[in-house]
């Protein structure tokens, strides 16, 4: 799924985490090395160092939620993987913050400091990881187009009618698709060989977004673990999903695509 916060289709978050990351550790490197070696500036350094994660942190905190909220398929896998990932950044950062304002007093305990700073770190590790699988595998933020897919494209309506005026018959090529927001609803619009289809974006296997994957010969293939989807009837064609998805039926009108819900 292409990431709501990006610059030209690169994702901003994954840009910006390296900064937290190398400043926390630095963080533990100066103040044990400083401890260790007896030297009073690189307590100075590590205090520094400190404030420069807890700023980056802030920061790339900022696209991670918007990745979150719009990006994240609801109802999947991912969305749970992202919500541990969050959390376990949010602690890192807290913790960080209150090492921070500890460090301040006349004579902290720098044994006690150590200790937050490796609990720390090692959570960071752990939120890393899981942030490496959602890239890698459940591809967030991974704009995955192929050849004629055409851009990227999402459309919103908020309406109660059970037929809706989505898109013009030109907006889409054939085999590309199109996201529609209706409501709580996520539709996909497609068109194919034989026309315009509709279906709904969650794979049932683990919740993917079709959207995000492929579609060729009126079978949709789900990018996570490849379960296919006729376009026509939402059966089952191959993959580990075992439940069909729902289809909705589109008519074509003086060049405008209705939807029937």
């Amino acid at each position: 799924m292409k990431s709501r916060a990006h610059i030209k289709s690169h994702p901003l978050h994954p840009i910006l985490i390296p900064f937290p990351i190398a400043f926390f550790i630095g963080t533990l490197i100066a103040h044990g090395g400083g401890w260790l070696l007896d030297r009073e500036e690189w307590f100075s350094t590590a205090t520094w160092l400190n404030v420069a994660g807890i700023a980056g942190a802030v920061l790339a905190a900022i696209p991670g939620i918007i990745d979150y909220i719009h990006t994240v398929p609801p109802q999947s896998s991912a969305k749970k993987r992202a919500t541990q990932h969050g959390l376990l950044n949010s602690t890192v950062l807290l913790l960080f913050i209150l090492l921070f304002f500890y460090r301040l007093q006349e004579a902290p305990n720098h044994l006690l400091l150590l200790g937050g700073e490796i609990v720390g770190v090692a959570l960071m590790m752990v939120a890393g990881w899981i942030g490496g699988t959602l890239v890698h595998r459940n591809q967030i933020g991974v704009d995955v187009r192929y050849a004629n897919a055409g851009k990227w494209q999402e459309a919103y309506f908020d309406t109660d009618n059970s037929t809706i005026e989505v898109a013009n018959s030109n907006d889409l090529r054939v085999n590309a698709m199109m996201l529609l927001h209706i409501q709580d609803k996520r539709i996909v619009l497609a068109r194919t060989e034989d026309g315009f289809v509709a279906f709904d974006d969650r794979c049932t296997h683990k919740g993917g977004s079709l959207a995000g994957g492929s579609i060729m010969c009126g079978t949709v293939q789900c990018p996570w673990h490849g379960s296919q989807f006729s376009v026509h009837t939402g059966e089952v064609n191959a993959g580990p999903a075992d439940n069909s998805i729902r289809t909705y039926i589109v008519e074509e009108q003086a060049g405008k695509l209705l939807l029937r819900l």
